[in-house]
């Protein structure tokens, strides 16, 4: 088998919270901010949130046209197992340093994905970090924990 390296599939952003990000070219992260013209950016533990691309892809599975971004994710990641990360987990990702602060989440409100799906991927196998150290990060970028 095969071992790839972990990387970045997607970035992308919203002007909203609760609503999908769109995919962009590239993405810069601003220290104890997150990642700059983003609504979830600002002094607080969840300044980034990242999602597997192999999460995505369950979802595919069941019929969904998903993709990146569509799960509200910043960052879509291949070839990390995200929720193995313990917190505190220290991750170079492009430029940047991020520090995992969160596995998963509680969704308040069933979104248009749980509706569909009857599940949702995000609560369960999502993460959130804080930046540690801003820089740039676009699509194809490494990741590798530290």
């Amino acid at each position: 088998m095969i071992m790839t390296a972990a990387k970045v599939v997607a970035v992308c952003i919203s002007l909203n919270k609760g609503e999908r990000k769109t995919p962009v070219d590239q993405v810069e992260l601003r220290e104890n901010h997150g990642i700059v013209g983003d609504a979830h950016a600002g002094e607080w533990h969840r300044q980034v949130s990242l999602l597997a691309m192999e999460s995505i892809a369950k979802m595919q599975a069941l019929g969904l046209a998903v993709t990146t971004g569509d799960f509200a994710e910043n960052i879509t990641t291949q070839g990390i197992d995200l929720p193995a990360l313990p917190i505190g987990t220290r991750l170079t990702v492009g430029e940047t340093l991020l520090e995992v602060t969160q596995i998963g989440k509680e969704c308040h409100t069933r979104c248009a994905i749980y509706h569909q799906a009857g599940d949702c991927v995000m609560p369960k196998e999502g993460i959130f970090a804080k930046v540690v150290l801003g820089g740039v990060i676009k699509p194809g970028d490494s990741i590798a924990a530290k």
